[in-house]
């Protein structure tokens, strides 16, 4: 459905238009939205590359952490086949996991940030080895939780997509890759959705225009040292966070080295972060999600399931992460601005879609929710890195103009 856009959803090309693309250079996004089970919108504009080929509703985007909602979805669906429990000693599936003191540690610790596994530094010496999947999990297997399960959490940037990715391959007795497909990929009839990018599908994939400030190589030892004094200051104010933890747990060694655009990154398993995707699929697999768990009249996840994946399992500032989030099981609450308004006579805030909605999002300005309230999924895939929430605005913005536009047309007000 390419370039398509509802009469009743216009204000979602117009805020893209608007907001979605950087003032200068080169850049893309591509936004699609479902609404009771119909794509309203998806739509495209700006560019992928440098050599300014254009942005298509087609193309393929690393997603960042968004991808991490993807991996958490795929781990529900087996646990409504009872292929996995949530409660489970993940040692059951992996008992090497069990190293390091870790038996206690249940896939309702990981998927909410509680295990205490956060730590990137804690299982690389360099940002190259996250491309290489089984120093990975032979490296998780050895390490040790930085606090007992379930007593703190820390936002898992890296690790998260490791342990759940290798818990499903135990499993199912398939490749993470092979698993996404056969659960989520046919099933749904997603159009993108990959976690290793296949060598075929090198010419859908935009490349990633990374600020300076990402790429800038600053020594480690001065990044250390100066967060070291941030957690000074940071415990005389009362607050959680500790910016050590943060560096541990978001900046691997030798990150600014690693070139995004690389075969060697694209097609390496990442799950928390190198996952491509357009947006149409992020929309479509959040779909069922905000329709309690059908898409076109087909069973996709069990209501019982979904309610027990989006109830909220932490909430507040945590050790990695300096601002408040509240956790789901591999999502999260969209992102409050914290302006009360009054919509269809119910209370909301600005820039949230409904308290019930979850979703992820992604650096640079990736995202993917569902609102069940309005039975609406939205899926953003951009490559121009403005930032993240709470510094980058665009999915916001994009967020509120669906959702009003989902309010007008329920009450028979849409264009």
């Amino acid at each position: 459905m390419p370039g398509y856009v509802h009469p009743d959803f216009t204000a979602v090309r117009e805020t893209l238009e608007r907001v979605g693309l950087p003032p200068h250079g080169p850049g893309g996004l591509a936004v699609a939205v479902y609404h009771r089970g119909e794509c309203v919108v998806n739509y495209a504009a700006g560019t992928r590359n440098r050599q300014l080929q254009p942005f298509t509703e087609d193309t393929l985007c690393v997603a960042m952490s968004t991808s991490k909602a993807v991996v958490a979805t795929l781990v529900h669906v087996l646990v409504d086949e009872g292929r996995l429990a949530y409660d489970t000693p993940i040692a059951r599936y992996w008992p090497e996991f069990a190293g390091g003191g870790k038996g206690g540690i249940t896939l309702r610790h990981v998927l909410s940030h509680a295990s205490g596994l956060y730590a990137v530094d804690d299982v690389t010496r360099s940002a190259r080895d996250l491309e290489d999947w089984q120093g990975m999990v032979r490296a998780i297997e050895h390490t040790r939780a930085r606090h007992a399960p379930g007593t703190s959490f820390g936002y898992h940037a890296w690790t998260m997509g490791y342990v759940l990715g290798e818990v499903v391959q135990r499993v199912t007795g398939l490749t993470l890759a092979e698993a996404l497909e056969e659960k989520l990929t046919r099933p749904l009839a997603l159009d993108g959705c990959y976690i290793g990018l296949p060598p075929h599908e090198r010419g859908r994939a935009a490349d990633l225009i990374m600020p300076d400030l990402v790429k800038a190589p600053v020594p480690r030892g001065l990044w250390s040292a100066g967060f070291k004094v941030g957690d000074v200051a940071f415990g005389a104010l009362g607050l959680r966070t500790r910016p050590t933890e943060a560096l541990a747990a978001g900046w691997p060694r030798g990150l600014a080295h690693v070139d995004f655009n690389s075969d060697e990154f694209r097609q390496a398993a990442i799950p928390s972060v190198n996952g491509m995707y357009t947006a149409h699929s992020l929309a479509r697999l959040f779909a069922p999600l905000a329709q309690r768990g059908v898409l076109e009249g087909e069973r996709f996840l069990s209501e019982a399931t979904l309610a027990e994946a989006t109830r909220d399992h932490g909430r507040g500032v945590g050790l990695v992460v300096p601002f408040p989030l509240r956790f789901k099981l591999g999502y999260m609450r969209p992102v409050s601005l914290g302006l009360p308004v009054t919509v269809l006579g119910k209370r909301r805030d600005l820039g949230v879609a409904s308290p019930a909605a979850f979703g992820h999002f992604g650096f640079g300005g990736s995202g993917a929710w569902a609102d069940p309230e309005r039975e609406l999924s939205v899926g953003v895939v951009a490559n121009s890195f403005f930032g993240t929430l709470p510094i980058d605005l665009r999915t916001v913005a994009l967020a509120t103009a669906a959702a009003y536009a989902a309010d007008a047309r329920a009450t028979g007000r849409g264009r």
